[in-house]
Parts: C-alpha cells; sequence; structure tokens
C-alpha cells in the first residue's frame, strides 16, 4: 500500500488539539480526508498513548453506522461511549452531511446535527473533528452556527510535491503524469492508463454529479453536463454567466437562464468541483466585478471530464500553480494593470493582466504562469504586466523548463515550475 503522508494536514490538525472549536475537514469526495482522519491523525493520537476507548470514529457514509445518521441517536450513542467527565475524549465523524436530512439542506428547517456538535462542546473533555463535501453546509453554515467556534482544515487533491512522495520516476515523467492525471490519491495504485481514465471518469459523473443532482434536486442533469463541459474547457479564460449564457445559446441551443447558470456554478463550488478567482485592480486597489476565472480543484477530473481531449500544457501548469498556491493558504486573484500612454500623437489605454496575486497576511506575490519563453519578445509579453505593477512586492514568472532562479535588472525571479511546486518555501526564496 502506498502511503502518503500528507504532512501539512495533518500538522494542521495537531495544531489545533484541544482548541475547544469543532475541528472541519473540507473537501472534494475521495481526496484522502477520511484517510488524513482515521488513520494518520488517529496514529498520531496512540503515539501519544490515547487508547482505543476514547478515540470514537463513525464513518457516516458507511452502511454499517447507518442509524447514526439520525442525529438523536447518533448523540446518544456518543453520550453513552464517553463515560467519564474527566478523561479526554476524541470524536471523528466522517461525511457528517450524512446526518443532515434534505429538508435541513434545502433550509426548511434549522440542521440538527449543529445541536449535536453544540452539545459536545459543552464537554469540555471532547474534542471533536469532522469531515464532509459540501462547502455550504460546512465552511458557511458551521462557522455561522457556531459564532467562531467552527475551524476549518480544507484538504485538496495531492500536491505535485505529494505524489512525487510515491511516483516512481523522475520529476519530468511525474509531471507528464501529473498533468494528465491529476491527483486524486487512488489513482496512484492503479497500473494503467485505462484503469485511471476509467476511473476519474466515474468519480467525476457517478459521485461528484450524481451527488450535485441529489443534494440539490435537479429534475434533470443535461444542463448541469453542458455547464461542467463549458467551465472546464475554459480553465484559465475570464468568463461570466452571461458570456457561457451566449456559449448556450449559440452551440448548445439550449434555453438555460442566467439565473440557473448562476446556481449551477455554486453548486458546482459546493461541492468542491471548481474554484473562483476574482479580478484585482492592482493599481486602484479594488476587486472588479465580473468576468472571473474558474479553476478546477483537481486537474484530472477536469481532464476526464472532457474526455481527456484537451490537455493543453499551457492552461493546465496555470490550473496546478492557482491549485498550489490555495494549497499553501493563500488567497488567489486575477490581477489587472491598467497601462496607459501615446501612440502616434494619441492616448491610448489598455490593461495587462497578471495570472495571480497572491495574499496571505501581509505577504504578496506577483505570478506568472508562463510555461515557455522561447524568445525574447515571450519574455517581455509575460513580464510587461508585471513591469507595470509599482510596488515592492516579489514578482515571479514560472516556467515549466529546468532552469536555475535568475533575477533580471527589475528584480523579476524567474524559476522553474518544478522548483516552486516541490519546494514548499520556494516562494520566499
Amino acid at each position: 500500500m502506498l502511503l502518503i503522508t500528507r504532512d501539512k494536514y495533518l500538522n494542521d490538525l495537531i495544531a489545533r488539539m484541544g482548541n475547544g472549536m469543532v475541528k472541519v475537514i473540507t473537501g472534494p469526495r475521495r481526496c484522502g480526508k477520511t484517510f488524513l482522519l482515521f488513520d494518520l491523525f488517529e496514529a498520531h493520537l496512540r503515539a501519544q498513548g490515547v487508547d482505543n476507548d476514547h478515540i470514537i470514529e463513525i464513518a457516516l457514509d458507511d452502511m454499517s453506522y447507518a442509524e447514526y445518521r439520525n442525529p438523536v441517536q447518533l448523540f446518544e450513542y456518543l453520550k453513552s461511549r464517553i463515560t467519564s467527565r474527566t478523561e479526554q475524549y476524541y470524536v471523528l465523524l466522517d461525511e457528517v452531511q450524512y446526518a443532515i436530512s434534505d429538508e435541513e439542506l434545502r433550509g426548511e428547517e434549522p440542521p440538527r446535527l449543529y445541536e449535536v456538535l453544540n452539545g459536545l462542546l459543552h464537554m469540555r473533555n471532547v474534542d471533536v473533528y469532522v469531515t464532509g463535501s459540501n462547502s455550504k453546509m460546512l465552511s458557511t453554515d458551521v462557522m455561522t452556527q457556531f459564532r467562531g467556534r467552527g475551524d476549518e482544515v480544507r484538504v485538496r487533491p495531492l500536491s505535485f510535491a505529494e505524489f512525487m512522495q510515491v511516483y516512481d520516476g523522475d520529476v519530468q515523467h511525474g509531471w507528464a503524469e501529473y498533468v494528465v492525471f491529476g491527483g486524486m490519491p487512488l489513482t496512484l495504485s492503479m497500473h494503467t492508463d485505462e484503469q485511471k481514465s476509467r476511473y476519474l471518469e466515474n468519480l467525476f459523473t457517478e459521485t461528484y454529479l450524481k451527488d450535485i443532482v441529489a443534494r440539490n434536486k435537479l429534475r434533470k442533469s443535461q444542463e448541469l453536463d453542458d455547464l461542467t463541459n463549458v467551465l472546464a474547457s475554459s480553465i484559465g479564460a475570464l468568463t461570466n454567466p452571461n458570456r457561457i449564457k451566449a456559449t448556450f445559446d449559440s452551440v448548445l441551443h439550449s434555453k438555460i437562464s442566467t439565473r440557473t447558470i448562476v446556481q449551477y456554478i455554486d453548486y458546482l463550488e459546493d461541492a468542491f468541483v471548481i474554484e473562483e478567482a476574482r479580478r484585482y485592480d492592482v493599481k486602484g486597489r479594488k476587486y472588479i466585478g465580473s468576468p472571473k476565472k474558474y479553476y478546477f480543484e483537481d486537474i484530472g477530473l477536469r481532464n476526464a471530464r472532457l474526455g481527456f481531449r484537451q490537455v493543453e500544457q499551457t492552461h493546465i501548469m496555470e490550473n496546478i500553480v492557482y491549485n498550489e498556491l490555495r494549497m499553501r493558504g493563500y488567497n488567489v486573484d486575477v490581477g489587472i494593470v491598467e497601462q496607459r500612454g501615446t501612440r502616434n500623437g494619441e492616448s491610448y489605454r489598455k490593461y495587462l493582466e497578471v495570472d495571480f496575486v497572491a495574499n496571505l497576511g501581509s505577504q504578496r506575490y506577483y505570478i506568472q504562469s508562463a510555461y515557455q519563453l522561447p524568445t525574447e519578445e515571450k519574455i517581455a509579453q509575460e513580464k510587461a504586466s508585471l513591469l507595470g505593477v509599482d510596488d515592492s512586492f516579489k514578482k515571479i514568472v514560472l516556467v515549466r523548463d529546468v532552469v536555475k532562479p535568475t533575477r533580471d535588472d527589475h528584480g523579476i525571479l524567474t524559476m522553474s515550475v518544478y522548483d516552486f511546486l516541490l519546494n514548499p518555501n520556494s516562494l520566499e526564496a
């Protein structure tokens, strides 16, 4: 069995032990949340001397625990296991959305699961950890319900560095594999491209899309399927619901409404299929509304959705860089830099794009995902927007080739995407 340590997420949990909050582990289905909680974190607890009776684990998506999907029965069971008021207990609940009814998911009733978790919070000797695959229910609703007593740990598919922990080959061959099949952990145990392709295609259709259809009571799924394909085809491109509607009208001959498109995009985000990156006016220091960019949380699932027919290296590398920055905890926007000048006696104004403006606390980085810089013209093109940024934060160009990190006369750093992805401190170098 391949063991991927996932140290970042394990350390995130360890750092939150005993903080008096519900630790909410969110992320897409099959990305490794259960393994993190029931294997890696449990192993840590046992290494700290915690015995089995004080670790209460329930996998609510397992039919063996179906009776505990009823919040009342779940709470009664947990109380029966917590037999001391002084000894420390750890409650680990996996896929807690199974303990929420359809009426609660639609907002027609207050979720009773929160009453269970709130009751556990009042037991000072109980430390609570839950996982789930619905961002609205967990990331938003839990934080609202507990008013500062919910603490989210966001888990993602394998990063390139995690993937390379167990990949049997050099970094270039690893990259070639990763840009096609992505970072869903189970693919690493498969031996043929056919197995991986079929697994990812089925996972997207039979798990992700069916979950969205069932959870949101959609009567037909064709428009959701079509929208997913449109978004998968346009990673790295600015778009908005009106543009998507125009595509539906002209190409798909569908009369889907803009409102429905917005709603379906929300459903895909709630299921951790996609994330949005907003545009940010660097000089004006303000956000610009529509259009936005959408990136897939796992590039393998994105490729599978398109039948592995659109594996464009430039856009895929951009998506992978975005995911890496988000995994490291950065808020990531698409930067816009206004450029003004005079040409042939006439003034002009144009906007240049910085692929990513990454912010974390007081840190900020401007990053271009360039793939290749074969000519001086291409180098100038990729650096133009960075040269238009007039602050002192670090500016970086990432290329796919193996290159030694170098800075030009303007202080712009060019480095290999491999160095960026494999070194967690690469941005600080």
